[in-house]
């Protein structure tokens, strides 16, 4: 096996987060379900550094988006359905700095699946852009559209 080949295998590794963009039923579900503990880990960092945990945050989309389009081109496709890495950037957006609890975790899961599938503007418009720019912040967006909603329930102290 060629070097190359084994760069192609570690990224299409990392952008179907192993089994998870198989699953012949619902991938972004499954992608989504990977994220969970992630964004459990980054809430946590951020309990101890709130500037580290964007950082992070940051980091991860910055790197699902190369990695989105290095996998993309691998699979010859704009936007393909194995790739759940997106979901992952977009969930950790979603429910950071979101309150720990069961509920808040279930209703950001829920919340973020709606607006990831829904694609309410601009997100249908971010969607057409090229490479993985278009496959990742659509997600961005709609865990952006969860993040306010999150935050704002939590304001309102009911959640």
């Amino acid at each position: 096996m060629s070097l190359i080949d084994i760069k192609r295998k570690i990224i299409l590794l990392l952008v179907t987060a192993g089994p998870a963009g198989y699953f012949p039923v619902a991938p972004g579900t499954c992608g989504t379900l990977i994220a969970v503990p992630f964004s459990l880990a980054l809430n946590r960092l951020a309990t101890f550094s709130i500037a580290l945990a964007l950082v992070a945050l940051v980091g991860f989309i910055s790197g699902a988006i190369w990695l989105s389009g290095k996998g993309a081109a691998i699979l010859e496709q704009k936007d393909p359905s194995v790739i759940v890495i997106d979901e992952i950037a977009g969930f950790l957006l979603a429910n950071f700095l979101a309150p720990f609890g069961k509920v808040s975790l279930s209703l950001a899961f829920v919340l973020f699946r709606f607006f990831d599938i829904a694609k309410i503007y601009p997100a249908s418009r971010i969607e057409k852009l090229p490479g993985g720019k278009g496959i990742v912040l659509d997600d961005v967006v709609a865990g952006l559209y969860c993040f306010s909603i999150l935050q704002l329930l939590n304001c309102w102290e009911l959640i």
